[in-house]
């Protein structure tokens, strides 16, 4: 046989063995898997979030309550500080879902009012520690030297300095209110906001492309908004989720000892403090609802921002 016969023979359908054929085949699909357009760092951070069912349970509460917190003072035909004295301590019934407290005023529209403050003083707390995180522990770790020093020193002066004694003494000088509250909570709690920026500008700013940014001779302020603070969203959007919940813990322990929001305005903590007497004569229901959405919104924070933790590390992306 001709060697131009012989080497048909062995390309002919018929003489490739059966193998060489699966070989082919686990190949071209492995060359499909390859050429298909690969996820986004926040699509695939979304991706592992949703296969996270404690996170999407607490993710779910917590847009649950914003909605009631929203419409749930709407919906209901009471007022939130009408009293009723001929109703007090009624039960949870048809007429009133979460019963009535020691004025008659209705728990739910109560509780649902409270929502608003204290998801508000948590937003406004963790927003307010972003931004002045952000910028000091931008320019600290961006810095660097003899600036960076100074900064952190300063920051450890503020961390030593007890947390709820300065927010105590604040109110007792500025005088209880919703205000004082917020700008009592972020006098010292943004520097926890700040040294996690600080680490992760310190760790980022060698990167090769900022380098070339600054080889390019881009300004200080350029690379830190277009370069560094994208490639820090990550651990500040987890550090967030952690802020709020001890925002709201704060305001509510605030207005349960009679420093926070003052009656005859709602809130958690002040339906609390209320109900301490009820609760001994039976009526525990003007207790169990302001403690319970504490409890369970600051444990759908922390569940929710350990998903994110584990959705946003570039480590376990695969």
């Amino acid at each position: 046989m001709k060697p131009a016969e012989e080497f048909n023979r062995k390309l002919s359908p018929g003489a490739v063995p059966d193998e060489l054929f699966t070989w082919k085949e686990k190949d071209k699909g492995a060359a499909e898997q390859v050429s298909r357009p690969s996820l986004s760092y926040w699509k695939d951070a979304w991706r592992r979030l949703v296969k996270n069912k404690l996170a999407m349970a607490g993710l779910g509460f917590l847009i649950l309550l914003t909605f009631m917190a929203i419409f749930g003072p709407v919906i209901s035909p009471y007022d939130v500080n009408r009293q009723d004295l001929p109703n007090q301590y009624q039960p949870p019934s048809s007429e009133h879902w979460f019963g009535t407290d020691s004025a008659g005023r209705d728990v739910f529209t109560r509780t649902w009012y409270g929502a608003r403050i204290s998801l508000f003083v948590g937003l406004m707390a963790a927003l307010i520690d972003v931004v002045i995180g952000i910028i000091y522990g931008g320019i600290a770790g961006y810095k660097g030297g003899r600036a960076d020093s100074l900064m952190m020193r300063i920051i450890e002066i503020l961390y030593g300095l007890p947390y709820l004694l300065v927010v105590i003494l604040l109110l007792v000088v500025l005088g209880p209110s919703l205000t004082t509250i917020i700008i009592a909570l972020t006098v010292t709690g943004w520097v926890g906001m700040a040294r996690i920026v600080r680490g992760q500008v310190l760790q980022i700013k060698n990167y090769e492309f900022v380098v070339a940014s600054q080889s390019f001779g881009a300004k200080s302020s350029r690379i830190i908004r277009k370069n560094l603070l994208p490639n820090t969203m990550g651990p500040i959007i987890v550090q967030m989720t952690l802020t709020v919940p001890t925002a709201i813990f704060a305001e509510a322990f605030l207005s349960f000892i009679g420093l926070g929001i003052q009656a005859p305005y709602a809130s958690w903590g002040v339906m609390a403090n209320d109900s301490l007497g009820a609760i001994l004569s039976g009526n525990w229901w003007t207790l169990f609802f302001p403690a319970f959405f504490i409890s369970f919104t600051m444990f759908a924070f922390n569940v929710l921002g350990d998903g994110l933790q584990d959705a946003l590390d570039p480590k376990l992306r695969k």
